[in-house]
């Protein structure tokens, strides 16, 4: 491959070449992570294929975490690099990775993400709360079933007594997807639609919504559409792609540790859902000002920094 092949190319032709990498890739290393899965898990093509009749199976188990990050991995964060190396003469520089960011801004952005749970707690539970027209009840029931199947799947994961387990699950369920979703989204789609649009605010946005989207859970679209808005605006803000991918990884982490530490007893069920109820309103309200304080400090602060390839 030639560095910089594809840099001249218009935003349409860079997106297809993406979704094309992105296929290529996620087959590629899914195929390779298939074949090395006996010699990673030290079992038999017969065993791995048999404990795929129960969810409950800790080899099963294993498998689904060891493709959970085989895909992260095949399906973002390789093709996002690739992707860089054909669309610039500079990778890290076309990812706002080489962008020095002062350690303030990662304290306000960790307060930020702590003080949006309440927030976004009640936003899942308004989304939840739609109700579709009777023409439409079957899609509502498809879409309800899948959103029911993909939480089942999360708490398989995310049970697990043992502090090494939840390291892992951070790992998985916190970096990875930071790291790659990051990579992708804003690191490269909210680039590509910037340039296409001339509008970066309308580019935010389009990212955010493809981001939220591409979770396949209508239940949880909007929080997250909203989430992938605020980390749009954390890349436009500070240049640094490295602000979003710790925005992201710290809003997966406070999930996987709040899980685990439920399972463990050792904190109420409550504190999980903090905000969801209207009895929650004065901390909605307190969560809400310090959000948007802490918008309006990064902003100021901002270097409005704005990389085109």
């Amino acid at each position: 491959m030639i560095k910089g092949l594809f840099a001249g190319a218009s935003p349409f032709s860079q997106l297809i070449m993406l979704a094309f990498i992105m296929m290529v890739g996620f087959l590629v290393i899914m195929l390779t992570g298939i074949l090395l899965a006996p010699l990673v898990l030290c079992i038999s093509f017969s065993e791995i294929m048999n404990d795929f009749g129960s969810n409950t199976d800790v080899h099963h188990l294993n498998m689904m975490r060891y493709m959970q990050t085989i895909f992260h991995t095949g399906l973002f964060i390789i093709p996002a690099f690739i992707a860089a190396y054909l669309f610039s003469e500079t990778v890290t520089g076309y990812l706002n990775l080489n962008q020095t960011t002062k350690s303030k801004w990662f304290c306000s952005v960790l307060m930020l993400m702590l003080a949006t749970i309440p927030c976004i707690n009640l936003l899942a539970t308004l989304n939840e709360m739609i109700v579709f027209p009777k023409s439409m009840s079957g899609l509502e029931q498809r879409l309800r079933d899948f959103e029911e199947a993909a939480r089942q799947t999360t708490e398989l994961f995310l049970k697990t007594d043992h502090a090494g387990g939840m390291i892992f699950n951070i790992f998985m369920m916190a970096m990875l997807p930071a790291l790659g979703e990051e990579l992708i989204f804003r690191g490269i789609l909210q680039k590509l639609f910037a340039r296409w649009t001339g509008n970066i605010h309308v580019a935010i946005i389009i990212t955010g919504f493809l981001f939220s989207l591409i979770h396949f859970q209508f239940y949880g679209f909007f929080p997250r559409w909203i989430l992938g808005v605020m980390f749009g605006y954390l890349l436009l803000w500070s240049g640094s792609l490295w602000l979003p991918i710790f925005a992201h990884f710290v809003n997966n982490t406070v999930a996987v540790m709040v899980s685990y530490l439920i399972h463990k007893e050792m904190i109420p069920e409550k504190v999980e859902t903090i905000g969801s109820a209207w009895h929650d309103v004065p901390v909605i309200i307190v969560a809400s000002a310090i959000c948007a304080w802490l918008l309006w400090k990064i902003y100021k602060n901002s270097k409005i920094i704005i990389h085109n390839p």
